[in-house]
């Protein structure tokens, strides 16, 4: 039997071979190598590519990563020393890419003038970090190719976005790669695919208001998402002042469809304009205030049962919560449902304001229709039970301690429900990501602080710089992000911190450690800002913020920091340099970078210790690696184990031979109190100026214990309530593999 080599040279094939291949790369690694090689040659046939070896071996070490999970980093190490046979290094990716007119001149232009300098900085071992699942979705979606080939490895890729982002400083791009490249924090997806590409768009986030409540605005509202869209954005568009169905149209002599009808179109654009060419689904998250008269029939646009003509089922449903809402809900008052064509103003202002206007439309009989405000709470959560939307964000407390407040009201979020800027007819909102991998900062001494505070400066100052180096899908966003420079710094890993620290997720130590890091982050956040700013100025509409009045986040909170950091020094050099960011910390859900770097998403609780992953990379076994550190050390990992974590769907809660404290350590969150998960996020929000993508999580939701979070984290004065609420399937997957084949078909646990 032969095997085609990369040449197109033939040789006989070996199991010798393969097996040395397999042991070369599994230095270091808890795994049989053997194994995995004689499953790989057992399944050869003459004539297949050495190319195709190793895609086979790479799956084959994957599909055992239930036995260990260092059989995903061998998979990944193959897959990884494969493409490194495939490719030149990133001199040579530039000149391929170059060719096919993808990146930018200038950009080209200063490699090839500094390739020498640029080659000695980059470090190729630091491609074999990778589990089997980052590399992949890297190799999918963020690795540029040429003609469908990869043309970059994944050092390539960071250190494209080095030199995009830092510019011609060698000492800045050094830092940013090395930061970046050793797993320390990570620029957002969007800055990954585009660094260094003509079209540079580096934003993740935009908000849109609906232009104007006539066709012109709608459908120039529409072309805007589509070319935001168009090139990698997630989008939040606020459409309170859409008039409601039944609402008169004066220039016709007719009346108005309402809002669904309109929503049908922009989920079609969601659907045809993806994000970067088929790189991620288009994605639109629509918010309305719960007063809008469509506000029922908007509620039931993601239900699965129903007439098609009133579903959009490809939106992502947002309700923009008044306190008066609520305060009505909890007294089973009244609730009077407008249209803004004739009570206008009422997502123009919030507070007592809003109050004021509100009640003096109802006295005016302005109302199209009067419900019980309890009654359409509930409809509210029957929808979340079966959806999982709409999300939860509360108007007054995003205003009220917003640091934009001075530029008028903000009527929206985003898709991902962390961002809070101000968006009107002519300027869009927009936001540049990035997060922390905060397992990379606990050393033998704990969680390294310091640390931690000098990367998050780093990170402030290149997020700063990519506002810059942004290309602008629109004139609208080009204004406010120049005007404005909000950023948005979040954190990945929050629960692995907590792992590396044997601590469980909802004891206090862990608590004070949540708190300690928002906190550091944000005194890294504003000194950093504060320094740009002294050298560069501050933003253009800086004047008037609350930061100008010397008021930070946890001043709008009523919060006193720790004594960790020196604030009065800082809030000194504020009151003498201002800022370069009008906003700074962000807590996003970093779904794709944690997977590549392959840390828990965000600040979330694990979800389950064992389970099969599926995404638009392919289908992933994933287990909890410090859980099985944990278990060899003890003697405990097994395959009586292993079949017992797989039989408890990923829980180890019911497993006896775990110990008790070992068991505490990795509850998942369906095993954790809501209340802990609320309160710790209220306990980050006086140190986050933008908000927090805040999913909560009930295995089967009943009313009340929906009702009661929605209450209890409006009345713990967060921004966002609710992101998504994650509930379990109905059912669970039959084991058939217990005891046989659990590596090659381990339970999806996952939510």
């Amino acid at each position: 039997m032969d095997v085609i080599k990369r040449d197109g040279r033939k040789e006989k094939a070996s199991l010798d071979k393969v097996t040395r291949r397999a042991e070369a790369l599994a230095d270091g690694l808890k795994v049989e190598p053997i194994a995995v090689a004689q499953r790989v040659v057992s399944g050869l046939y003459d004539g297949i590519k050495v190319t195709e070896i190793d895609v086979f071996l790479a799956e084959t070490a994957a599909s055992m990563a239930a036995e260990h999970p260092d059989y995903s980093n061998l998979a990944a190490r193959v897959m990884v020393s494969s493409l490194q046979k495939e490719t030149k290094g990133f001199v040579e990716a530039t000149k391929q890419l170059q060719k096919i007119g993808i990146l930018d001149d200038d950009y080209v232009a200063f490699v090839e003038s500094n390739a020498t300098q640029l080659q000695e900085i980059i470090d190729y071992t630091r491609d074999y970090r990778f589990d089997y699942f980052g590399f992949k979705t890297l190799e999918r979606s963020y690795l540029l190719k040429v003609n469908g080939e990869i043309a970059e490895r994944p050092q390539d890729m960071f250190l494209r976005v080095a030199i995009a982002v830092a510019g011609s400083d060698f000492d800045e791009i050094k830092e940013l790669y090395d930061l970046v490249s050793l797993g320390y924090y990570t620029h957002a997806t969007p800055t990954l695919f585009n660094a260094g590409c003509k079209m540079q768009q580096l934003s993740s986030c935009f908000l849109l208001a609906m232009e104007d409540d006539s066709i012109a605005g709608i459908y120039d509202t529409l072309k805007d998402c589509a070319l935001i869209s168009k090139s990698a954005g997630g989008i939040g568009l606020h459409i309170h002042n859409i008039r409601a169905s039944g609402a008169p149209i004066v220039g016709t002599n007719g009346v108005s469809n309402g809002i669904v009808p309109m929503l049908k179109v922009f989920n079609e654009t969601a659907r045809y304009v993806d994000q970067g060419g088929g790189k991620r689904k288009g994605s639109f998250a629509i918010y309305l205030e719960p007063w809008h008269a469509d506000i029922e029939n908007f509620l039931d646009l993601r239900k699965n049962h129903g007439k098609e003509e009133f579903r959009a089922r490809d939106l992502f449903l947002a309700l923009w919560v008044p306190d008066l809402f609520m305060q009505r809900v909890e007294e089973d008052g009244d609730w009077t449902l407008f249209s803004e064509h004739n009570a206008k103003g009422l997502s123009d202002v919030y507070g007592a304001e809003f109050v004021k206007l509100y009640e003096r439309y109802e006295a005016q009989g302005l109302g199209i229709k009067t419900v019980k405000a309890r009654q359409l709470m509930t409809q509210i959560i029957e929808s979340q039970a079966e959806t999982g939307t709409p999300y939860m964000l509360y108007k007054d407390a995003c205003n009220e301690k917003s640091n934009q407040k001075n530029l008028g009201t903000i009527k929206s979020s985003n898709l991902c429900a962390e961002i809070m800027e101000v968006s009107t007819p002519t300027e869009t909102a927009a936001c540049n990501l990035a997060s922390i991998a905060l397992p990379s900062f606990v050393d033998d001494n704990g969680f390294n602080f310091e640390k931690l505070h000098q990367v998050t400066k780093v990170a402030i100052k290149n997020l700063d710089r990519v506002i810059d180096v942004n290309y602008h899908p629109t004139d609208k966003i080009e204004k406010s992000n120049h005007a404005h420079r909000p950023i948005g710094l979040g954190v990945q890993g929050l629960a692995d911190v907590f792992f590396k620290l044997k601590l469980p997720y909802d004891s206090a130590k862990a608590g004070e450690i949540n708190r300690d890091i928002a906190e550091t982050m944000y005194h890294a956040a504003l000194e950093s800002s504060c320094e740009i700013a002294k050298s560069k100025g501050c933003y253009e509409s800086y004047d008037g913020s609350p930061l100008s009045q010397g008021k930070f986040q946890f001043d709008l909170w009523g919060e006193k920091p720790s004594s960790r950091w020196d604030w009065d020094t800082l809030k000194q050099n504020i009151a003498e340099n201002g800022v370069r960011n009008s906003l700074l910390i962000a807590q996003m859900p970093t779904a794709s970078t944690a997977q590549i770097l392959g840390n828990t998403e965000a600040f979330e609780a694990q979800t389950s210790n064992i389970y099969k992953r599926q995404t638009l990379s392919g289908e992933f076994i994933l287990v909890n690696r410090y859980l099985v550190e944990e278990l060899e050390s003890i003697g405990l990992w097994n395959e009586s184990t292993r079949d017992a974590l797989i039989l408890n769907n990923g829980s180890v809660q019911d497993i006896q031979d775990i110990p008790e404290n070992v068991r505490e350590i990795y509850r998942t969150v369906w095993e954790i109190s809501q209340k802990v998960i609320i309160d710790m996020s209220a306990a980050r929000g006086p140190y986050v100026c933008q908000s927090q993508s805040l999913n909560l999580w009930l295995a089967t939701p009943t009313f009340a214990q929906i009702n009661a979070m929605h209450f209890y984290a409006w009345k713990q004065g967060l921004k966002t309530g609710m992101y998504y609420l994650r509930t379990k399937p109905s059912t669970n997957a039959v084991k058939v593999t217990v005891g046989q084949q659990q590596d090659e078909d381990c339970l999806n646990c996952g939510a």
